[in-house]
């Protein structure tokens, strides 16, 4: 079978480590002028284009983009495909928020065809935003599982998701038990992990809507299967803490439930974690376990704000991505939320520059889900998913760029000003997957 080979040509940055942690010259690329050459999904040769133009196959000219911006595709470690329809239900605190709007939508995907629809909207989004990879909630029917991977797999993303668990404090129709959750997300983790590109997340909700057992259940099936990731939330606001703590009263802390029950390490991601203590920062760092930052949920249901400089300390870092959590998340956009990333660091103190946007929001975010090796980056082997980013895709977004005097106040300005407008295009395993000049059939 002949190989498939694509390339691309354009300014082009990318991560080979974590600027929180090292300089900028050992962790950040930047070609002026570079060219990525793919074959059959990933990427064999990237660097700078006079250098390596001599590896074009005959017959392969590259896709160029010289007024454009070639990054690694988006990251998103930690949203809901299933809470796509309510975002910007109108704000009240998280527990109201989840009774209003969430427990009702996700009701709604008990039909699987409801599932289906949305997730292709879902996926629609993700590419038109950038984000080519993605860990996500789904509800807690299979078929919402299904229908989203089977989705991902006709896209040939890569997407990480699961079934939720939830066997207690929630509305009878959204309820499974702790063995038939376990039975469940067995059968969907040993249907859909590793194949194609899909990965499973074993996904109990929170603390507060799982049984002792149901965790116990949860890490019995982690450890069966490490090579699955898993996915919940964490410390998002005080009032939950509270509740966990009532709930838990033989734990010494939330972040020590998820641990009792074997539910941190490597692979683990834990949504927004604003409130994490010193203590159980060490212990994530220890452990492997990551933080999906959300500043636009955070900021949208007043949950408080997440300290990234305290979690990228470099004497116990942690690993940390970004998250847009659909739907209290406000925006698809992986560049809005570097935007409010950045003003949650300026509001503590801690000025968030764009070379450290742009890695979380890339190979911080592969790092966070343990797939550094696959997706994250433009290095050869990786997989070739990336993006093109447009620095004047509105008049005011070029009449800015054009004073950009580095590219580091290119990248600046584009995490500030820019959102999906700013996406020229996306492509998955070196394939073109959303191209927005491209005529509307």
């Amino acid at each position: 079978m002949a190989s498939q080979v694509t390339a691309v040509r354009g300014p082009m940055i990318w991560f080979r480590g974590d600027p929180f942690l090292t300089s900028r010259e050992d962790a950040f690329v930047h070609e002026g002028d570079g060219l990525l050459i793919c074959e059959n999904g990933r990427i064999t040769a990237s660097g700078d284009y006079t250098a390596l133009r001599h590896r074009l196959p005959e017959g392969v000219v590259p896709a160029h983009y010289p007024d454009q911006m070639i990054s690694a595709g988006f990251i998103d470690t930690h949203t809901h495909y299933v809470q796509t329809g309510i975002i910007a239900a109108f704000g009240s605190q998280l527990i109201d928020w989840l009774n209003h709007y969430t427990f009702v939508e996700e009701q709604r995907f008990s039909d699987a065809g409801y599932a289906r629809r949305v997730a292709s909207a879902f996926c629609d989004e993700l590419l038109r935003n950038g984000t080519t990879t993605s860990l996500t909630f789904c509800a807690v029917y299979p078929q919402s599982v299904d229908a989203l991977f089977e989705e991902a797999s006709r896209r040939n993303m890569r997407i990480a998701a699961g079934k939720v668990l939830m066997d207690r404090n929630a509305p009878e129709g959204l309820l499974d038990t702790a063995q038939s959750g376990h039975d469940e997300s067995k059968a969907l983790l040993e249907r859909w992990h590793g194949r194609g590109r899909n990965l499973y997340a074993i996904t109990p909700r929170f603390a507060p809507t799982s049984t002792p057992a149901q965790l116990e259940a949860a890490g019995a099936l982690w450890r069966e299967h490490p090579e699955a990731l898993m996915h919940t939330h964490v410390s998002e606001n005080t009032g939950e803490i509270s509740w966990v703590r009532s709930l838990f009263p033989e734990r010494r802390g939330y972040l020590d439930v998820y641990d009792h029950y074997g539910l941190l390490g490597r692979r683990a991601v834990l949504a927004h974690g604003v409130h994490l203590t010193r203590s159980e920062r060490d212990r994530c760092a220890e452990t492997g376990t990551a933080v999906s930052h959300c500043p636009t949920s955070n900021l949208f249901l007043g949950s408080g704000l997440f300290h990234v400089h305290d979690a990228k300390d470099s004497r116990r870092p942690m690993h940390v991505g970004l998250g847009t959590d659909i739907g209290a998340g406000t925006s698809f956009s992986l560049l809005a939320t570097m935007n409010e990333a950045y003003k949650v660091a300026e509001l503590s103190n801690y000025p968030l520059d764009s070379v450290k946007a742009f890695f979380l929001a890339t190979l911080g975010g592969a790092q966070a889900m343990g797939i550094e090796d696959e997706v994250g980056s433009l290095e050869a082997g990786h997989e070739a998913d990336f993006v093109v980013l447009d620095p004047g895709a509105t008049p005011l977004l070029a009449r800015r760029t054009s004073r950009a005097e580095s590219v580091e106040e290119l990248l600046f300005v584009l995490a500030v000003m820019g959102d999906d407008r700013a996406v020229r295009a996306a492509y998955v395993a070196g394939a073109l997957a959303h191209d927005r000049d491209a005529p509307s059939v």
